[in-house]
């Protein structure tokens, strides 16, 4: 299972209810798909792998390479294409309409992850899964998900009523 979250604006405390859940879900890793804007507050999910984008709000890119390296987080990049359990993954913030819909269109991924309007998606589009888990900043409910990959299922889960 992957934990999928974006636009975490700094709210700490809807952070560390959204590690949590992660931890409890034993996630296999979870993917941040951007603007979570300082390096301190990615302390939040130390305890977790994660794969992370930035967000067009990441005004302290040098500082969240070094957070990212520091915990083991691998490199944070404006764009992340990965493969997990034989699917083929890309990851963008979302901040170019034109850029993400060439992403879906091109029919190269199984899953297209993103942010940046603070509102849930999960959407297919020829064989592109497109998700997009809402946020924990200027949205309601704030919300994260879980993709299930070996079944294709999606959740998303409202972390304010946990």
């Amino acid at each position: 299972m992957i934990g999928i979250i974006s636009d975490t604006h700094e709210n700490e405390a809807a952070m560390k209810k959204a590690a949590e859940i992660f931890l409890e879900k034993n996630v296999d890793f979870v993917v941040h798909c951007g603007d979570i804007i300082s390096p301190p507050v990615l302390e939040n999910f130390k305890v977790l792998k994660m794969k992370l984008v930035f967000g067009n709000n990441d005004g302290e890119r040098n500082g969240l390479i070094k957070k990212c390296e520091e915990f083991g987080f691998g490199e944070i990049r404006d764009e992340l294409e990965f493969r997990h359990k034989g699917k083929k993954f890309y990851v963008y913030h979302g901040t170019s309409a034109n850029k993400l819909d060439a992403a879906i269109k091109s029919n190269k991924y199984d899953y297209v992850l993103t942010g940046h309007t603070h509102l849930k998606r999960d959407e297919k589009i020829g064989k592109t899964r497109v998700i997009n888990p809402g946020a924990l900043f200027m949205a309601f409910p704030y919300t994260i998900a879980l993709l299930d990959v070996s079944k294709d299922k999606l959740e998303f889960v409202d972390i304010k009523r946990r």
